[in-house]
């Protein structure tokens, strides 16, 4: 394992590279590849913070928990609320600040705050022949170079090794609550979900658990507020479901973490897949995958299916508007099928002219995004 202690120790690591290398951070996310592992951890610490500015920016192998920490220290946070994938995948080692960014991680409150990509201000990374690239600011309103620093949130390694990140950060909201609303079935659930994300009550979360047979609405701010729009929602979405209950604090906090990390597939056996969807399409394509369980969130527009392990989920749901990224299988089953949905020929060169553009030797994750959809 090289682990580079510098950017300019990784800048000369990645220009004496004669063979491909593995991006890892933190290794949370169980993804491997050819070559010897290029890890960021060894390039850590926050090296700006802000709070009146509200703005951070830190290291890529900065583990995420440190800087969880150090927001709320300020009764700050980052409001996309990234996923924890350890639990899901069995695997270990700490998430990093730059795997985040890497993988544009976000939670159930893009509905309402947007992606990681959406508070990413600046990056600084190296790319295939070593040269250090900086792009985008430290602050909010420098936005000088804004398409590359969205370019390399969700690029997985593949277009350079990230070295530091510069986010925007909000402050923490007083308190939160969920709204949990029987449905019988996902179609209500979503009408549900929509009824709420349409309302001018500013959701935060919108998910729909098949097993409990619940629609989830979270409102989040100032305690008054927050009381006030959960009865003029329960008054909204009553006319469409059942309002059961509704939970208010750590109570509504610890839902939207197992919503937020698929908690019901903790340690059940299977492939997991990850499917972005039109919301109003979602209780028919999740009819026709036939998966043993699933989990609704961002509206209807992200669909968590567990299938039996081998599954060709594409194949099994056919042509549909979205993509699906296998998340959990054997080393096999993501040979054969690839993590990635993929791309259309058009798409798939513009994509290649990139990976060509700033990774020219293939050094980084090569094969990992170059799945292309047969003529």
């Amino acid at each position: 394992m090289m682990k580079p202690t510098s950017e300019a120790e990784l800048a000369g690591c990645v220009s004496e590279l004669k063979t491909p290398v593995q991006v890892q951070g933190g290794g949370t996310r169980g993804v491997n590849g050819p070559g010897d592992v290029l890890s960021t951890t060894g390039l850590s610490g926050v090296t700006l913070y802000e709070p009146g500015a509200l703005t951070l920016v830190a290291q890529a192998g900065t583990p995420l928990e440190d800087i969880v920490a150090g927001l709320a220290a300020e009764n700050q946070r980052l409001a996309f609320e990234p996923m924890d994938h350890r639990a899901l995948l069995g695997s270990d080692g700490a998430p990093t600040i730059g795997g985040v960014v890497a993988a544009n991680v976000s939670g159930p409150r893009r509905v309402q705050s947007g992606a990681c990509r959406d508070f990413l201000l600046g990056v600084r990374f190296v790319d295939g022949q070593g040269t250090v690239i900086r792009n985008g600011g430290r602050v909010m309103k420098n936005v000088t170079g804004y398409d590359l620093v969205k370019l390399m949130a969700g690029s997985w390694g593949t277009l350079g090794v990230l070295s530091e990140v510069s986010l925007k950060v909000l402050p923490q909201v007083e308190t939160e609550a969920t709204l949990r609303i029987g449905v019988p079935d996902a179609a209500t659930g979503v009408q549900v979900l929509s009824a709420g994300l349409g309302s001018p009550f500013e959701v935060s979360g919108a998910a729909y658990d098949p097993v409990a047979g619940e629609a989830l609405v979270r409102i989040e701010g100032f305690a008054e507020q927050v009381a006030y729009r959960v009865g003029k929602l329960r008054d909204v979405l009553g006319q469409i479901g059942a309002p059961d209950t509704v939970e208010y604090g750590e109570k509504s906090e610890r839902i939207w973490v197992n919503i937020r990390d698929v908690a019901p597939f903790h340690g059940q056996a299977g492939d997991v897949w990850r499917m972005s969807v039109k919301p109003t399409d979602a209780p028919g394509i999740a009819a026709r995958l036939e998966a043993d369980d699933l989990l609704f969130d961002w509206g209807g527009g992200l669909i968590w299916a567990r299938v039996p392990a081998g599954t060709d989920l594409r194949a099994r749901v056919g042509s549909f508007s979205g993509h699906a990224t296998l998340v959990r299988a054997s080393a096999e089953t993501r040979a054969r099928l690839g993590m990635f949905h993929p791309e259309q020929p058009a798409l798939a060169a513009l994509s290649r002219g990139l990976r060509d553009r700033f990774d020219p030797r293939g050094v980084f994750n090569p094969g990992l995004m170059d799945q292309v959809v047969e003529a």
